[in-house]
This record gives structure tokens, C-alpha cells and sequence, in this order.
């Protein structure tokens, strides 16, 4: 084929693809179902040129050589990295890490279980062996759930269940690869079979390489990204480049599974890359590659589809038969899965409760395509797998797909339609009235004075307003029937509403560059599960939220240990200066919700929802203040630091503003706003840069304010803060435990400690210490302490405490002090 009979057949091709997103809205069916559709038309035109039309046409010569042209290679290493790469690069990995069992579940375990059951309910049926047949499952187990997941969103399902829908989507691909490239060495002749070890070992190192593989290539690619702040566009190249790499240097340089390495990479850098690029040059790499996998994601199905009149060239009536086999084995395990792991799951805590609806959309969703004509190419384009093998896969995997595209592809909006989920509940019906009312008078006041100011002709108006009149009278009576909405409920949708707006909030900050990318993401995360939560379990749910998002979670618990027994504090030195930052953000932003409830939510709700939803928020931004003063204690004056930086920001987005008004009203020309923008660039960045939390110059700071300390000289005070170690504790940490031997004495620089000894419980607080009594008594301790909030401690071990003690007469009258609170002889301790 020429190069411009393949720059027309690819033009072609783009065409089909710009008509067939209206087409799918016309004709009420799934984008990838009319994509399906379409190419399988072409296949079939084409087809029927070539055979009976050479003599009229060059067009089906020209299809035929095309088709001829496509290999499974171009699926596997031009369209599908690109593909995977985009989804791993647009998931929400903090809210997916929350529900990464039944993602892994839906994914891997689906997989395997589907792989299982069609192979072995196929067998009995087919002369071919047993591995084969597994083979086959293995090809056909990989689904494309796009469909339902498009359909959940535009019916709002559950965010929950619609993220565990879209996770599957991108890994189950990625396990079927791997068990087809497993199966598929048994099968090829001259070839030998993997032994059990071969399976124990080198599958798992499969998967494990590939995950390896992907995250060493996309830490490496950050490093460049981050090198190329000032080229956008060069950062966007070195993207595209990233999937493709990791998926040569996994297949075909380290032997590891290369789809895994591509998904790997996504996740890396969709993890990293919000803090490595500035805001607009990674909403810049985002909106690139979703247009690219839009591309990829036509072509696969497009091109796919064309080859399905030459995998079925050859179809008998009892592979109809054997396709039905496949149907149904298919279905089996995907309602195992649906009806028996996942209840099981729900019932440990570990997933959502989904409902019986949703499993039914999940069931029918569950829709093959490209990957698994892609694989199917795969086998029949190898010359060292038999032919009896090469025929049956071929037809029985594009047989399958076909249904799967045609006959639940075209039935599940009606599916959907059935089950009522394109239905608004009871409670959103009787709300839309009220908010139609609402709307409708504000839209009347806005009217009335347009047509004020532009001194429209009289009559006219009349006439609108008497129209507009019966319509608003109509939406009036609606809403007064409807006026049942206990306030339970009202609550409940004023918190999600309010919620939403928080979320909006902090999308506006971000495009303001007052937020950086990778905290406006972490932000957005805690909003999501805040809307999620609130809208499943009403006010309590909002309320637990609110406090999850403010706990330091696992990796702050792990950053704690690092500095506590290792002294590595740069993890650390980060999470606590991501949390200033988001705090302080955060505060802000619910201080302004509460004009957004006087202005909105109680036209709608009422005054006393209106009034417990500011009660509500003042709690949420008491805790919030809770936290910061915290934070203020343990590291004194960086809170500051953080808000001269925010106010620093500002200025700068105020600045750039009033530079664009200046241009759009004529008053400076394009080369001086330039010229002005890019002074501004170099201002911003200089800005941007947060200044570093040093946890070493903080434990100065802390010393120096620590009561004990204040008459020692500067010198004095200097050496002491090298010997003491600071450490950060949770609340619920035992600091002390009964029975121990008493190494080391600990001061609160901030927080409190709870004392249990001898049966009687007391606290200390700030400035005070604690250990020191069994230290110096030479006993074993008969005290547990346990922090019950936020506590940093400074600590000194028994060498260096006794110098103190010798030095300082504050810190010596203190320990006589609590001997004598706690009723201990002062001759019984060793001073």
C-alpha cells in the first residue's frame, strides 16, 4: 500500500470517528458499541469489494490491503500503552487506595475465576486441550466497562461505586495479559511448558518486574519533567515518550510484563507529577492526553472491528453453539463474583454495599472489546500455534465480542431503564421543585431590571411577564405540594450542597495558582469522600469527614517513625508542611461558606437548616483552628512563614489581573502586557517556592521558649538543643510503659501526656516533663504515660540529663518538685 492510500484510509478513518460521538447521542447507544458497529460495517463493504467489485472499485482493494496491514502489534505497542497510560495518569489513587480490595477483586480475582470457568466449561465441548481452553478464557475474561461507567456518571451513581468500576477497567487488562502470555507458551509448539516452578516463580516476577520496571522509569521521568519547567511543550513530549518506553524496557529488554510497566509508570507519575510541574503546565500534559487516548481508544475499537469479517471468514454452525458456552460460563462467573464475593466482602468492611440494581448494570455492563480481538490476533498470527487452535480462539473470542457489543451493547440503556436508575429519588424529585421555584424568582428579579435598564417597549414586557408569571405561579404550587421534605433530609442536602460548593472552592483557588496542583488534588480527594460520605450517612457522616481529613494517617504515623528512631526527617519536614499549607487554605475557605449558606441554601432549605449548617461549619473550623494552633506549637513560626506566602501569591494573581484588564480595555498594548507578564513569571516563581521546614532550626525555637530554659545563655541553651532529640507522637501512644527500665527523661514542648501510676491517672502539659522520678530512683518504672493529642517531646538520655541536673537549678527545683507531688523522699533519688 502507498503512503497516500494510507494517509486517506487513516483520514477516513478520523471521520468515522468525529461522526460517531453524535450518532451515539442520536441513536441512544454506547460510543464504543457504534464504533464497533461502524468498523465492523467497513470490514464487511470492504469484503464484499474485494470479492465481487475489483473491476468498479479501488476502494475494497485498497480496505483489504489495509486490513491486511494490522497486526497485533499495533495494538499491542502503538494503541493500548497509550490507552492504559491516560487512565492510570486520570485516577483518583488517594480516594482508589481506600477501596483497593474490591478493585483488586473486580480486577485480578474476576479475572482469574472467569479464565477458570470458561476454559473448563468449554473443554468437554472442543477437541481442543485444556490449556487451550484456558487460553481462550484468558482472552475473553478482560472486559471494557466504559460503557457503564459513562452511563453511572450521567445517572450520578455512587462515586464509590463508579471508582471501583473505573479501577477494574484499567487493571483487569493488565491480568489478562499476563495469564495470556502464561497460557499461551503451553500452547505454542517447539516451544517447552513453563514447569510449576516457572509458575511460582516466574509469574510472580512477571507482575513484580513490571511494577519495578514502571515506577523506576517514571521516578526517572519526573526528574527530567521537573528539569524542563520552563519548555511545557517539551514536557508534554517526554510524556507521550513515557508509556512507550516502559513498555519496550519491560517486554522486550527485562522480560517482565510491559502492560504492567506502562500502568505503573501512570500511577507514578499521576502521584508525583502534581508537585514536580507548576499547575498549568500539568492541566496542560492532562488535556494532551485525554485527547490522545480519545484517539486511541476509537482506533482500537475501530480498527478492531474492521478485522471481525476476516476472523469469522470461517465460522460453522457449532461454533454458534461454542460461542454459547462462552456466553454462558462468562456470565456465571461474573454473577459469582457479583453475588458471592462481593457480599462477602461488604460483609468484612472491606467494600461498598452494592446494590442489587447496580450489580444487575455491572452484570450486563460488562462488555468485551478491542483488547480481546487485539489478543485474538495475537494467537492467530502465530506461526507456532496449531491451526486448529488459531481457527477456534479466532472465532470463538470474536463471536463473543460481537454479542457482548451488540446484544448487551445495544439493550443496556434500556437495561439501566428497567432497573429505574435513570430515575431521580423520591426526595432529589421533591427538591427540584423547590429549586425550580427558587430559580424562577431570581431569574424574574434579573428580567425586571434588564429590561429597566435597556428601556424595552412596554407592551412587550407585559406580555413576557404575565408568561413568565403563569409559569412561576406553576412551579410555586409544585413546590408547596411538595413541601414534605422532613429536615432530616433538608440537612443532609444542604450539607452536600455545601460540600459541592467547598469543592468548587477549592477548584477556583487552584485556578487562581493560590493552590498548588498536588495540594488541590489531595483537597479535592477529602471533598469527594465529604460529598460521598455526607450523602450516604447524612449529618454524623459529614462530621466524621471533616475529622478524617484533619487525622495524620498511616504515612505520618510512618514519617514519625523515621524521625523518631532513624532521624530521617525530610518526610517528615513535608507532610507537615503540606498539612500548614492545606490548613490554613482550608480555613479560608469555610469561612466564606458561610455567605454561600445566607445567599443560597437558605432560600431553599429554610432559616433553621440554615442556621445548623453554620453551626456545623463552626465546628468544622474550630478543629481546623485546633490543628493550626498544634501545628503553631511544635514548629513556631513557620505558620507564619506560610501565610506571608499566601499573601505574596495573591498579590500577584490581584497584579496579573488588573495587567489583563488594562489590555482588553486598550489601554496598554500586547508587547508591554507581555513584557509585564513575564517580569510577573519570575516574581511568581520565586514566590511559589515554600520555605523549607527545618526541623533542626525548630527544635532551637522550641528550647528557647521551654520555661525550664529560659535563664540559661545563649551558648548553654545551643549545646542543649544538639543533645535533645525531638519526637513526635499520636494520640494513643504509649511513651512509657510499666516494668521498663527508665532510660531517658522527655519535656512537652507542646500537648498533653496522660500519667497513670499507682492506680491514680493525672496530666501534664505543656513545659512540663516526665521519667525523670524513676530515673533518678533507680527503679523500674511503675508509670505509663499514653499522649492524648498531637505531642512533641524533647528528649534527653540519662548522661545528659545528669549534666543538666548539675547545671541548671530551674530543671533540679522541677524534679524536686514532682517528688514531692507524688509524695517521694527527695533523699531516695540520686541527684
Amino acid at each position: 500500500m502507498d503512503v497516500i492510500t494510507l494517509v486517506g484510509i487513516v483520514a477516513a478513518l478520523f471521520i468515522v470517528i468525529s461522526l460517531s460521538e453524535p450518532l451515539a447521542d442520536w441513536s441512544r447507544l454506547p460510543y464504543t458499541v457504534v464504533l464497533a458497529i461502524l468498523g465492523t460495517l467497513i470490514g464487511i463493504v470492504g469484503a464484499y469489494l474485494v470479492r465481487y467489485g475489483q473491476s468498479v472499485s479501488e476502494i475494497g482493494p485498497a480496505v483489504d490491503a489495509f486490513e491486511f496491514s494490522i497486526r497485533a502489534n499495533v495494538f499491542l505497542y502503538v494503541l493500548l500503552p497509550t490507552l492504559l497510560f491516560q487512565v492510570a495518569l486520570g485516577l483518583n489513587l488517594r480516594r482508589m487506595a481506600e477501596d483497593w480490595v474490591p478493585i483488586l477483586v473486580m480486577a485480578v480475582v474476576a479475572v482469574v475465576v472467569a479464565t477458570f470457568a470458561i476454559g473448563l466449561a468449554l473443554q468437554p465441548f472442543t477437541n481442543l486441550s485444556l490449556v487451550a481452553c484456558l487460553l481462550l478464557g484468558s482472552i475473553v475474561a478482560t472486559t471494557d466497562p466504559s460503557a457503564v461507567v459513562s452511563i453511572f456518571r450521567n445517572i450520578a451513581a455512587p462515586q464509590r461505586l463508579t471508582r471501583i468500576v473505573e479501577g477494574e477497567s484499567l487493571l483487569n487488562d493488565a491480568a489478562a495479559i499476563a495469564l495470556f502470555g502464561f497460557f499461551l507458551t503451553f500452547v505454542m509448539l517447539g516451544v517447552p511448558n513453563p514447569t510449576l516452578r516457572d509458575a511460582l516463580i516466574g509469574f510472580p516476577t512477571l507482575i513484580f518486574g513490571g511494577i519495578a520496571t514502571g515506577w523506576f522509569l517514571g521516578r526517572l521521568c519526573l526528574g527530567v519533567l521537573s528539569w524542563l519547567g520552563r519548555y511545557p511543550l517539551a514536557q508534554i513530549s517526554l510524556s507521550v515518550a513515557l508509556p512507550y518506553v516502559a513498555y519496550l524496557v519491560g517486554d522486550q529488554l527485562l522480560g517482565v510484563s510491559g502492560v504492567i510497566a506502562v500502568v505503573m509508570a501512570g500511577m507514578t507519575l499521576n502521584y508525583l507529577g502534581p508537585g514536580r510541574m507548576s499547575p498549568t503546565n500539568w492541566t496542560n500534559l492532562r488535556e494532551v492526553w485525554d485527547v490522545l487516548a480519545h484517539w486511541a481508544g476509537a482506533l482500537i475499537f475501530l480498527l478492531a472491528a474492521l478485522l471481525v469479517p476476516r476472523l469469522l471468514a470461517d465460522v460453522r454452525i457449532y461454533d454458534v453453539f461454542l460461542i454459547g458456552v462462552v456466553v454462558v460460563a462468562a456470565t456465571v462467573a461474573r454473577l459469582f463474583i457479583l453475588y458471592a464475593v462481593l457480599p462477602l466482602l461488604t460483609a468484612l468492611r472491606l467494600s461498598p454495599r452494592v446494590d442489587r440494581p447496580y450489580r444487575v448494570a455491572i452484570l450486563w455492563g460488562g462488555l468485551r472489546g478491542a483488547v480481546t480481538l487485539a489478543l485474538a490476533l495475537a494467537v492467530s498470527e502465530n506461526f507456532r500455534v496449531p491451526a486448529d487452535v488459531k481457527r477456534e480462539v479466532g472465532i470463538l473470542a470474536t463471536g463473543f465480542t460481537l454479542f457482548t457489543l451488540l446484544v448487551q451493547g445495544t439493550t443496556l440503556r434500556w437495561v439501566i431503564s428497567i432497573l429505574g436508575l435513570d430515575r431521580l429519588a423520591p426526595l432529589d424529585r421533591a427538591l427540584s421543585e423547590q429549586v425550580i421555584a427558587v430559580a424562577l424568582q431570581n431569574v424574574r428579579e434579573e428580567v425586571a431590571e434588564t429590561a429597566k435598564n435597556h428601556d424595552l417597549t412596554h407592551d412587550i414586557v407585559r406580555s413576557e411577564a404575565k408568561r413568565f408569571a403563569a409559569r412561576l405561579d406553576g412551579a410555586m404550587q409544585k413546590a408547596e405540594a411538595a413541601d414534605d421534605i422532613p429536615d432530616r433530609d433538608r440537612i443532609t442536602l444542604g450539607l452536600v450542597a455545601l460540600a459541592g460548593r467547598e469543592r468548587d472552592m477549592i477548584l477556583d483557588a487552584f485556578r487562581e495558582q493560590l493552590i498548588s496542583t498536588r495540594l488541590a488534588e489531595q483537597m479535592l480527594s477529602d471533598a469527594d469522600r465529604l460529598i460521598e460520605r455526607t450523602r450516604a450517612g447524612g449529618r454524623e457522616e459529614y462530621r466524621a469527614s471533616g475529622r478524617l481529613s484533619l487525622a495524620q494517617g498511616r504515612r505520618y504515623r510512618f514519617a514519625n517513625f523515621l524521625h523518631n528512631r532513624l532521624r530521617l526527617s525530610g518526610m517528615l519536614a513535608s507532610l507537615a508542611a503540606d498539612r500548614f499549607e492545606i490548613l490554613l487554605n482550608l480555613r479560608l475557605i469555610l469561612r466564606d461558606l458561610h455567605g454561600y449558606i445566607d445567599a443560597k441554601i437558605r432560600r431553599i432549605h429554610g432559616r433553621r437548616v440554615a442556621d445548623l449548617l453554620h453551626e456545623l461549619l463552626r465546628r468544622r473550623e474550630d478543629q481546623i483552628q485546633s490543628a493550626l494552633d498544634g501545628l503553631r506549637l511544635q514548629y513556631p513560626g513557620y505558620a507564619e512563614e506560610i501565610e506571608r506566602r499566601f499573601l505574596r501569591r495573591t498579590s500577584l494573581r490581584i497584579e496579573e489581573r488588573e495587567y489583563d484588564v488594562l489590555l482588553a480595555d486598550g489601554i496598554i498594548g500586547k508587547e508591554l502586557h507581555t513584557t509585564l507578564k513575564q517580569e510577573l513569571a519570575g516574581k511568581r516563581r520565586t514566590a511559589e517556592a515554600r520555605p523549607p521546614l527545618d526541623l533542626a532550626v525548630q527544635k532551637d525555637e522550641l528550647v528557647r521558649q521551654f520555661p525550664l530554659f529560659t535563664q540559661m545563655d545563649d551558648e548553654s541553651r545551643k549545646q542543649l538543643a544538639a543533645a535533645l532529640r525531638t519526637r513526635y507522637v499520636q494520640p494513643g501512644d504509649v511513651l512509657l510503659r510499666k516494668g521498663d527500665l527508665p532510660r531517658e527523661v522527655s519535656f512537652i514542648a507542646s500537648g498533653a501526656v496522660e500519667i497513670d501510676t499507682a492506680g491514680q491517672r493525672f496530666r501534664l502539659g505543656r513545659g512540663e516533663m516526665f521519667g525523670q522520678l524513676a530515673l533518678l530512683s533507680r527503679q523500674t518504672r511503675r508509670t505509663q504515660a499514653t499522649a492524648i493529642s498531637h505531642t512533641t517531646l524533647l528528649v534527653l538520655d540519662e548522661p545528659r540529663f545528669r549534666k543538666l541536673l548539675k547545671r541548671n537549678q530551674d530543671v533540679r527545683s522541677a524534679v524536686l518538685e514532682s517528688a514531692e507531688r507524688r509524695g517521694l523522699d527527695a533523699k531516695a533519688l540520686d541527684l
